[in-house]
């Protein structure tokens, strides 16, 4: 396995495994995949990463901006995918440690995320690579699609906090 910069070539298989994530009704409340030009749009350069095995992505990162303020830049969010065929194989840790490094070689202090709480699998991932809990936003958001849809969700926040970088 590689973990190598995405491009827009790796889009139909990224779009692929986000829409996987989509459907599980514990990755995102998005109900489909954004298209290329917008997911390009909010996403930070250079923190785009797929994993390929076999020629094929099985699975990718990135990181957004949390805000334009520039008292922020060192704070990102991001989102970590893994192609169902390829779970339980360490495809979430090699991209999350490479986005973990990519993101502090580039001054980024802070990576944070919002999880739902039945995603326990993201949670014990995000664990293992030193995120931690900060607290839960009970009811944050209705859920629109699915057979969640018309719930609230509760949404775990989880941070890491770089030893090397804004310390």
């Amino acid at each position: 396995m590689t973990v190598e910069p995405m491009t827009r070539e790796h889009w139909p298989e990224v779009e692929r495994i986000y829409a996987e994530g989509i459907a599980t009704g514990h990755a995102t409340f998005e109900a489909e995949p954004p298209s290329w030009e917008q997911f390009d749009a909010g996403k930070l350069p250079g923190h785009r990463l797929v994993a390929v095995e076999g020629g094929r992505v099985a699975g990718w990162a990135a990181a957004s901006p949390v805000s334009d303020r520039c008292v922020y830049a060192g704070v990102a969010e991001h989102s970590v995918y893994v192609a169902a065929a390829a779970a339980g194989r360490g495809v979430g840790r090699r991209l999350l440690e490479a986005l973990v490094e990519s993101t502090e070689d580039a001054g980024i202090w802070t990576l944070q995320s919002g999880v739902f709480p039945e995603n326990a699998v993201s949670l014990a991932l995000h664990d293992s690579v030193g995120f931690r809990v900060v607290g839960t936003r009970e009811r944050v958001a209705l859920m629109s699609y699915g057979p969640l849809a018309g719930q609230w969700r509760d949404v775990v926040l989880i941070e890491r906090r770089s030893d090397r970088v804004g310390s």
